[in-house]
């Protein structure tokens, strides 16, 4: 996968793009990032990339000139690449697992980091989608950048060390993950659940199955509106709920 980045603040990047699972894919050449500053692509000496807007208003907008040419530079060098264009805007569609998993198949992101009060309406013409992180407002849009670069990079294949890791996450599979231990068996007076030990790998998966369906009642009763649940699991929503 390429990922270009269009953002005023590159070295904001430095950090979350070299370490831990997003470096280590890089140098396995698994993923190219290119982050670029639009300020070099601006067309006036003082390099401004932002102006008054129209009609008055608070604040500044970004203009459209340098997006455009930072666009088009990101073109001329990946002209045979298609292209997911995305602006980070509090209007956009929400961020979800969902979502992560469509730009995973993707062979090119690119990402529009804005900043001040907003951008000029005609740089949403270059857009395929706008994405939002949730209903609040950062300063800029680098941070929310980051985590779905995160969030979508490590579902490429061969990114994680265990690719079935990423599939049974929480929400990948519409369900809270279920509770995991490692040892020692018992810490401080709390034990590991004896069928975790019991090496009945059927047991161990039935309970993992009623376990997250359990969770996901308890922390987020509303993903059990959209989600298709099997027999068994229906079965043990059930037993969860006259046990309750």
């Amino acid at each position: 996968m390429k990922i270009d980045v269009l953002t005023l603040f590159p070295r904001m990047f430095q950090g979350p793009l070299t370490e831990s699972i997003i470096g280590k894919a890089i140098e396995k050449d698994l993923l190219q990032v290119n982050v670029m500053n639009f300020r070099d692509y601006t067309d006036n000496k003082h390099q401004n990339v932002d102006d008054y807007p129209y009609g008055g208003g608070a604040g500044m907008l970004l203009k459209a000139q340098p997006i455009f040419a930072a666009l088009d530079a990101v073109k001329e060098k990946n002209p045979d690449t298609k292209k997911r264009v995305i602006l980070l805007d509090p209007a956009g569609i929400p961020f979800t697992q969902s979502v992560a998993e469509e730009l995973a198949d993707e062979e090119h992101l690119v990402f529009i980091c804005g900043h001040y009060e907003g951008y000029d309406e005609r740089i949403r013409t270059l857009v395929t989608d706008e994405i939002s992180l949730g209903d609040y407002v950062l300063t800029g849009g680098e941070l929310g950048a980051m985590v779905i670069i995160d969030a979508t990079v490590r579902l490429l294949p061969e990114v994680l060390g265990n690719d079935q890791s990423a599939k049974t996450d929480s929400h990948s599979t519409g369900l809270l993950e279920q509770p995991q231990y490692t040892r020692p068996a018992e810490f401080r007076g709390m034990k590991v659940p004896d069928v975790l030990i019991s090496g009945n790998h059927k047991k161990i998966k039935e309970w993992q199955d009623k376990e997250s369906i359990r969770r996901t009642i308890e922390r987020r009763p509303d993903m059990l509106e959209t989600v298709k649940l099997s027999e068994e699991q229906q079965r043990y929503l059930k037993e969860i709920k006259q046990e309750n």
